[in-house]
């Protein structure tokens, strides 16, 4: 299955916070299912600037020391993939806006991220999955 590695805590967001775009600096043509990887590296200072924009968006978001990392978290389903010169919501200005829906929780499976969109093997999803 296609897998997104995201940073912390915007993996968080996606799944648990109806975080519904996805802001890219490249466009994708997939549309579907795709796994939330939580990437493993989150500095102090990234962390800060989420919750900052986070908590104005009405979110409070956990502790960085809570938040899972290096794992495959959930599952999402790419809608949509629009550039935008205008931040909006979710949306970060110049960047592509990946459109998100339907974040389901997974059983957390451990698994080292990648660039881009990558896949993971069927039989690792499947085991939670069941």
């Amino acid at each position: 299955m296609k897998a997104l590695s995201v940073r912390q805590p915007w993996a968080w967001a996606i799944i648990y916070a109806l975080k519904n775009v996805e802001n890219r600096g490249w466009p994708i043509h997939y549309r579907g299912d795709i796994l939330i990887h939580a990437a493993k590296t989150c500095t102090k200072k990234e962390y800060q600037v989420a919750r900052e924009f986070c908590q104005g968006m009405g979110v409070e978001i956990p502790e960085l020391i809570s938040l899972r990392r290096g794992q495959v978290i959930g599952v999402v389903t790419i809608v949509n993939c629009k550039f935008s010169q205008v931040a909006c919501g979710w949306g970060m200005p110049e960047q592509y806006h990946w459109k998100l829906e339907n974040p389901r929780e997974i059983a957390p499976i451990p698994y080292i991220g990648q660039l881009g969109i990558f896949e993971v093997p069927d039989d690792l999803v499947m085991e939670v999955a069941a």
